[in-house]
């Protein structure tokens, strides 16, 4: 086992180490590391080889990637990098674009049209391989990107402009689970919270939850609906649970379209003494990783964001071999408690 010591001056050699130890220039180690050997004699090539791995050297990929001007980069733009959601996401996808590769640069739009416009200009010129959109914003950058027919990938929501390869899970279905798992706890009248200025993905929860709801017999006027405004979901599930509140109490159940909601909704929750889930039956959507140790009074349907980063590879490498793609689904995961056997007579 490496001392933390061995580890460090491992981490510290370079290029320059090596040609030094070797007394050849750099310009020739590099060859050797390319594997353009051709101009070395097999002295060279032998001595550097043993250096390399005495030393212990290893390429960096970053360094290396910026100098063939980025062909082995790709750029992700994610909005609110706070999000744990948006963050595992980013991880899924570093991994897997390091496996295949390449070098991932992550960019936070915070949401708003004019970053995400910044962010693919001066991607754009550092000649990226292509981009990862996570849940991406209608602008006029994005449709310039669009047009020029650059590789591009929508995770969690789709394409606002429309069409494009696409990564995510079924948000109707997700919102329909929820309803399922609300009415088979006895809870007949479940609200739900959502943002003002909503996004594809979190209205598509909502409407699967509204109309499982109306299927099953709830009447659509009974279905009690509140939004907050914003872009931060924590404070937005605040402001929607304080504005349900307002309209008639606490109901006994609601779905939140996203984790971050529910946290919201459970802080305006404690601060009136209403226990949580004893008085109302919180469901998010997320699944986030954090949930069991601050939240373990939240139901959350589980999207596996670990493994986004593969789909999104598999979705770039068709569009940079020209091939068709088409939308991948991946099944969300409901908790191994959400549908209790119904009792027999």
């Amino acid at each position: 086992m490496k001392t933390r010591a061995a580890r460090a001056q491992q981490g510290s050699v370079s290029l320059t180490t090596v040609a030094r130890d070797t007394g050849v220039s750099i310009s020739t180690v590099s060859r050797i590391v390319n594997g353009e050997s051709g101009r070395a004699s097999p002295e060279t090539v032998a001595r550097v080889e043993e250096a390399i791995a005495r030393l212990g050297y290893r390429p960096n990929p970053v360094g290396r990637a910026l100098r063939h001007r980025a062909s082995r980069v790709v750029a992700m733009l994610s909005p609110n990098l706070d999000n744990p959601a948006m963050a595992a996401i980013a991880v899924s996808t570093e991994a897997a674009l390091r496996a295949a590769g390449y070098v991932m640069i992550l960019c936070d739009t915070h949401d708003r049209a004019e970053l995400q416009d910044d962010y693919l200009r001066a991607m754009r010129e550092q000649f990226v391989a292509g981009y990862v959109m996570v849940s991406a914003v209608r602008s006029r950058g994005l449709e310039e990107t669009l047009q020029r027919g650059d590789p591009m990938v929508f995770v969690a929501r789709h394409n606002p402009l429309g069409g494009g390869a696409y990564v995510g899970i079924d948000n109707r279905a997700a919102g329909a689970d929820a309803a399922d798992f609300l009415l088979a706890r006895g809870i007949e009248r479940p609200a739900v919270l959502t943002a003002a200025q909503n996004t594809s993905s979190t209205a598509e929860r909502a409407a699967g939850f509204i109309d499982r709801l109306v299927a099953r017999g709830v009447p659509a006027d009974a279905i009690r609906r509140a939004s907050g405004p914003g872009l931060s979901h924590i404070e937005i599930g605040y402001a929607a649970a304080r504005a349900l509140v307002q309209q008639g109490g606490w109901p006994e159940g609601a779905l939140c379209v996203s984790d971050m909601i529910a946290y919201g909704a459970y802080r305006l929750a404690v601060e009136n003494g209403v226990p949580i889930p004893q008085r109302c039956t919180l469901v998010g959507v997320d699944g986030n990783a954090i949930n069991r140790w601050i939240a373990p009074w939240l139901t959350s349907i589980r999207i596996p964001y670990e493994s986004f980063g593969g789909h999104v590879v598999a979705q770039l490498r068709s569009l940079w071999a020209g091939e068709p793609t088409a939308e991948v689904r991946v099944p969300h995961e409901l908790p191994a408690a959400a549908f209790p056997a119904k009792e027999t007579a």
